[in-house]
């Protein structure tokens, strides 16, 4: 501690001793006075009241009243149509709630304040906790904290998904979503999953029946892109009394740009990667009695050997093939893109003599890396297009495979 500002009080108190003595006294009296009350005016009774009543208010307890759905202690609460929070003669300034794992459920308090809803579904099964804060007109705050449990399905229902989770894909491959049972509130299912993409662009769904559900961007998307999936399917009644169990988020990239397009009547494929044409291949399509379809289809499965058997796609015993080559799948229907070993090489460029598949030159077995097929099926990714055109055939269905490319984008987001 310094000691001179000490000193030097000490000082002035000594010189000034008497008279700080007497100004002491006297100020005394006046605060004596002035806190009795005695002598004051009407302006100093009405402070004296204006202090008692503001301590009053500041005690006193908070007129807002905040009231929450369902009741404390709640079992088998329905996961949603229930959950509200409100309150009366105040306004909710917070309001939270969240599972026991921490996981917050989003929600909105109304404009005038009287009211709080969720902005989603709750998950199944689920213990959650609810703070909720109000304050009336004077400031004071109200708050209510409750629990309660959600009901466990009996029923459930799942989406299965494709592309898988961390793989690269072509750039038509769309998120397809085929549930285990029929959806009667698609719009719920669907709200419960977002897909985004990276760079941003917007992405939107179709549902085929009431069992799939696809999402694409209006045109393919662009090679490099981060795409997300979030599935929030967990508590969201799909039909009466059955309900999604899956909360889980996945994600993929698009590779390069790979459109392969074959042109039926010049028995040609030409194969353009990033803008840039890097092979033209002899083909052989579908003949006269069973013509390939048009329109854009994409790769959904590839395999380097298969059966295929004419009695699985409605020709009856007219092929059963034990082991065709480096194959690939364009339709559900059985349209495919592989190699055809038992036509003759004069075939490929100048004939169409399928049974409405994409034919490619190649060996028994596929073991030859130097044939079309082979070529092919190596540098082809799930997801990469391939576009049918002059076939004396219809449009492929947008349903049939992953081939929604072919519905018109307004048609998509109808």
């Amino acid at each position: 501690m310094n000691g001179q500002p000490i000193s030097g009080a000490s000082a002035r108190a000594g010189r000034g001793r008497g008279g700080a003595a007497l100004s002491a006294l006297v100020l005394g009296a006046m605060l004596v006075l002035t806190a009795c009350g005695g002598g004051g005016g009407g302006s100093d009774k009405g402070s004296g009241d204006g202090g008692k009543k503001g301590g009053e208010v500041a005690n006193s307890a908070s007129q807002a009243v905040v009231t929450i759905a369902p009741k404390d202690g709640a079992d088998a609460v329905a996961t949603s149509g229930v959950l509200k929070v409100t309150a009366t003669k105040g306004k909710l300034t917070t309001v939270t709630v969240q599972d026991d794992k921490g996981t917050k459920i989003e929600g909105k308090i109304a404009g005038d304040g009287g009211s709080w809803e969720p902005l989603q579904h709750l998950a199944g099964s689920t213990k959650y906790k609810v703070h909720a804060v109000a304050k009336d007109e004077e400031g004071r705050e109200s708050a209510k904290d409750t629990t309660f449990t959600t009901l466990v399905p009996q029923n459930t229902f799942i989406g299965h998904y494709t592309p898988e989770d961390g793989s690269t894909v072509g750039v038509g491959m769309p998120v397809s979503i085929n549930f285990t049972r029929g959806i009667t509130n698609p719009e719920a299912v669907e709200n419960a999953i977002k897909v985004t993409a990276e760079p941003s662009v917007p992405v939107e769904g179709h549902w085929f029946g009431n069992d799939r559900l696809d999402f694409r961007p209006e045109k393919y998307w662009a090679a490099g892109t981060k795409v997300t999936v979030k599935l929030n399917l967990d508590g969201v009644e799909g039909r009466p009394g059955v309900y999604g169990k899956q909360a889980k988020s996945i994600s993929f990239t698009i590779g390069r740009s790979q459109v392969s397009t074959v042109d039926a009547s010049a028995h040609t494929m030409k194969v353009v990667r990033d803008g840039k044409e890097i092979k033209s291949i002899p083909i052989t399509a579908g003949a006269p009695s069973t013509t390939t379809y048009n329109g854009q289809m994409v790769i959904s499965e590839k395999y380097k050997v298969t059966r295929m058997n004419g009695a699985t796609v409605g020709f009856g015993g007219e092929y059963d093939i034990k082991d065709v080559p480096n194959a690939m799948r364009l339709s559900t229907s059985g349209t495919f893109m592989h190699g055809n070993y038992w036509a003759s090489s004069g075939t490929f460029g100048s004939a169409n003599v399928s049974h409405g598949c994409v034919g490619l030159r190649d060996v028994r077995g596929g073991g030859d890396s130097g044939t079309p097929a082979a070529w092919m099926f190596n540098n082809s990714i799930i997801g990469d297009v391939v576009i049918v055109k002059n076939s004396k055939d219809k449009q492929i269905a947008p349903e049939n495979g992953l081939n929604g490319w072919n519905m018109p984008w307004s048609e998509w987001t109808k």
